[in-house]
């Protein structure tokens, strides 16, 4: 019997990581896809122990825009078809936007946005003929709302939810599900990479990366299209989408305002 297969990008720390480990407790084979390749290895060798089977590993830059597609040749060449996709791998970026390295806004939204439209696109089409398959693409409560001095990044995640239910509603009725998966701030690297460690957004509202990955495993479960993460994140996001977004932004700078501005 052939095992079902879950590719997660990111998948070397944070929530991709524990998206790779609750998903080998359910025994699928796995592809792990991050920079780091030592890291992934441990991650994979963990894997292995909780239930995975089969796990292979590639080292890649998503952010590269023919990266992609090469993971994809590469996976048809090795007869791994691909049953359960979670697009997790993006970073964010803070500061004044007039004062940030265009390079870097720009390798942010090809990885945050472009890697995940181009991984949907590559393997949905089989999930499609097979009639299943699941997709989860890791979102933010960021998406909800502008973030000032964090600009770029709550651009990319309004831009996947919204990407992810268009494509949701497109794919009623072919055995596919798709989950735009909204965490709100989140124990992981990502704080130290978009260097908010010192943002004022109270301790007692952090979730650590396995709840966040048990609860996206289950609601793409549930057929859902979009969750967001806790009670207080949900709360949240409905105040932000009916109040003036003027007034949102605003508030928001308080929180991720660097403090030496």
């Amino acid at each position: 019997m052939t095992m079902a297969t879950a590719l997660v990008t990111g998948s070397s720390a944070g929530i991709g990581e524990e998206f790779a480990y609750a998903l080998a407790r359910e025994h699928y084979e796995l592809v792990l896809i991050a920079r780091r390749d030592e890291r992934l290895k441990q991650v994979a060798e963990k894997a292995r122990i909780l239930g995975s089977g089969k796990v292979t590993t590639i080292a890649a830059d998503l952010a590269r825009r023919e990266t992609p597609a090469a993971i994809c040749r590469q996976l048809a060449e090795q007869n791994i078809a691909i049953d359960y996709l979670v697009n997790n791998a993006g970073f964010g970026t803070r500061g004044r936007f007039a004062e940030l390295a265009l390079e870097r806004e720009l390798e942010e939204i090809d990885l945050n946005v472009g890697a995940l439209v181009a991984m949907t696109r590559l393997f949905v089409p089989a999930m499609v003929e097979r009639r299943h398959g699941t997709i989860i693409n890791v979102a933010s409560t960021a998406g909800f709302q502008p973030l000032p001095f964090m600009a770029t990044y709550s651009a990319t995640k309004a831009y996947i939810i919204n990407f992810s239910l268009a494509i949701a509603a497109e794919l009623r009725g072919t055995g596919v599900t798709i989950l735009a998966l909204c965490p709100g701030p989140t124990w992981s690297e990502f704080q130290q990479v978009a260097k908010i460690e010192d943002a004022r957004t109270p301790r007692f509202m952090f979730m650590d990366s396995a709840t966040v990955a048990a609860q996206g495993i289950d609601a793409a479960r549930r057929g859902k299209s979009l969750h967001v993460n806790g009670v207080m994140n949900l709360m949240l996001a409905e105040v932000a989408r009916v109040s003036p977004r003027n007034l949102v932004a605003r508030v928001a700078a308080n929180f991720y305002r660097p403090r030496r501005s």
